[in-house]
C-alpha cells in the first residue's frame, strides 16, 4: 500500500459513506484515537503523520460493524484491496 495523502482521501470517503466523521485533533489517546460510537465521529491523534493516520484508520475500520451493502462499489472494492494488503 502507498502511503499517500490520495489513499488517506479515500480512506476518509470509506469513512463518509459510513456516516462517520474523521476528525484530527491532539488529546491524550493511549491508541491514537478515540471512536465516539453514539455520535460516529473518529478522532486521530492530529500529530500523526500520513502513515500512521492511514494505519490508524485502518484499524478503526477493522473494528467497525458495517453493512457493505451501503459502500459504493468502489469504496467495496478499496475495502478488499486495503484487507488483502494488510494479510
Amino acid at each position: 500500500m502507498r502511503y499517500t495523502q490520495t489513499t488517506l482521501k479515500k480512506i476518509e470517503d470509506v469513512f463518509d459513506e459510513l456516516d462517520y466523521t474523521v476528525r484530527y485533533e491532539k488529546g491524550s489517546f493511549q491508541s491514537g484515537y478515540c471512536l465516539v460510537e453514539s455520535r460516529r465521529v473518529a478522532v486521530v491523534n492530529k500529530f500523526f503523520d500520513i502513515e500512521a493516520r492511514i494505519n490508524t484508520l485502518l484499524d478503526i475500520l477493522s473494528k467497525l460493524e458495517y453493512d457493505p451493502a451501503v459502500l459504493s462499489e468502489g469504496a467495496r472494492e478499496q475495502m478488499e484491496k486495503w484487507k488483502r494488503s494488510g494479510e
